[in-house]
């Protein structure tokens, strides 16, 4: 495959593919650097709630779908089926994340590895330094890319490794690696949880079905993007827009690049949306524990539109057990 130089010639398209992963490492060094300048020594900018509470990261959009920042607690309004309700806790700063890169290594994308690990690598490079990453490789098989027993990683450059250390082959279990990927997140004690899905959508492979998983990440607090790398006439993708599926599902969002270039200023979208989410949190004026669907609606000043959750579900009142943190979904 060839791509076009500023010269009008034709250029073999693994010379552009290895051009942009030397940029991308470079920016990721560069970011990383000015992530440890500035972070906080302690946890002081991280919300902590309690079971009572109900806890939102919402982006704000103005009409031409750009990220709006600079918005303070009195620009929004929460409601919970309907009703008004008084916020108990808003930031609007770089919080840490649990975050998680589910990687496509199937063999239907082994003409896309160069991409894949550039996607990967543009989200990793905006990394806090307080964050928890981890990796997950699929094909038919579900495996973590960090070393056994390590459960996370703050340091971007041990993500690079165990991403280059897979071979794309074998058959897609996309459904599988999702739903173990949901799983280990709970694992992280970051009060944000997003997962980055990179992958063609296409599933051949997976014991868990679609609407299982789908079931899971409505359940779950995690956000989910997806970056979907695949020809248009490519006969192994089936179900093209599954990623959207996923992210409409969390109040995330899925991208599907055209060509490489768009690759790189999709993937810092992305950092540069979750890293400037609005944290909002507040404790329900119903209290009932009906295991009941409550609907959220959060509205910002000046017609802003406001992505997240659309609600949860109340926990059960179990005569055993105390009570247990709001099952999210959308």
């Amino acid at each position: 495959m060839l791509e076009w130089n500023e010269f009008g010639k034709k250029v073999p398209m693994f010379k552009v593919l290895n051009a942009l992963l030397v940029t991308l490492v470079m920016i990721w060094q560069s970011m990383t650097v000015q992530a440890q300048q500035t972070s906080h020594a302690d946890d002081s900018f991280t919300v902590k709630v309690n079971v009572h509470e109900v806890l939102l990261h919402a982006t704000v959009r103005n009409n031409n779908g750009t990220p709006v920042a600079g918005l303070g607690q009195n620009d929004f309004k929460v409601f919970e089926d309907h009703v008004l309700q008084p916020i108990k806790h808003f930031s609007h700063e770089d919080i840490p994340v649990t975050v998680g890169i589910v990687i496509d290594n199937s063999g239907s994308m082994r003409p896309k590895r160069a991409e894949v690990i550039a996607a990967a690598l543009a989200f990793a490079g905006s990394s806090n330094p307080h964050d928890q990453m981890f990796l997950v490789n699929f094909n038919e098989h579900v495996s973590f890319g960090l070393p056994a027993g390590m459960l996370f990683t703050d340091q971007p450059e041990q993500l690079k490794t165990a991403m280059d250390t897979f071979i794309a082959d074998g058959q897609t279990a996309l459904f599988d690696a999702v739903a173990i990927a949901l799983e280990h997140l709970k694992k992280g004690d970051r009060d944000k949880k997003v997962l980055i899905i990179i992958s063609d959508g296409s599933d051949n492979a997976s014991v868990h079905t679609k609407a299982q998983v789908l079931a899971l990440a409505s359940k779950s607090d995690a956000i989910i993007y997806g970056l979907g790398i695949y020809e248009p006439d490519d006969p192994d993708v089936r179900d093209p827009h599954v990623l959207s599926q996923f992210s409409k599902a969390t109040g995330g969002e899925s991208y599907y690049p055209a060509t490489l270039r768009e690759v790189l200023p999709i993937c810092e979208r992305i950092a540069h949306e979750v890293r400037n989410q609005y944290t909002i949190s507040y404790v329900p004026s119903n209290q009932q524990m009906d295991g009941t669907f409550r609907a959220i609606q959060v509205k910002a000043s000046h017609g802003l539109t406001v992505v997240t959750r659309a609600g949860y579900v109340a926990p059960l009142r179990s005569p055993t057990v105390g009570a247990v943190k709001p099952e999210m979904r959308n």
